[in-house]
């Protein structure tokens, strides 16, 4: 199960860190033993990869929209990966899930609103 939190209303140039809890492994594996990735998607469009980071953490990708605003990153001690978001624009509104890469698996989302 993975499940996020975090999200929530704020204003322009503003900022939210989300976190995203994973639990229930199959047999033999751990939170450390995948790669975690955030997505988002936006009222009326499609899925928009955010960023992954890599299974100790040292390796961080991130695509257009996230580069010099957001930060992913990871606590495996804590099951827990984490998305740092600054500077927020109107158009970051959407809802924002954790996956696993390795399973596509998915939590239900945390809502991020911002506006004036």
């Amino acid at each position: 199960q993975l499940r996020e939190s975090g999200g929530g209303a704020v204003q322009p140039g503003g900022s939210l860190r989300l976190s995203c809890v994973a639990s229930n492994f199959p047999p033999k594996y751990s939170f450390r033993d995948y790669h975690m990735e955030w997505v988002r998607q936006a009222p009326g469009k499609g899925l928009e990869w955010i960023a992954q980071v890599s299974t100790d953490g040292l390796k961080t990708f991130y695509g257009d929209t996230a580069k010099g605003r957001f930060t992913i990153s990871r606590d495996n001690a804590k099951n827990t990966v984490y998305l740092q978001l600054n500077d927020l624009k109107p158009e970051d509104t959407a809802m924002y899930y954790c996956t696993e890469t390795e399973t596509n698996r998915r939590g239900q989302g945390t809502l991020v609103t911002v506006s004036s």
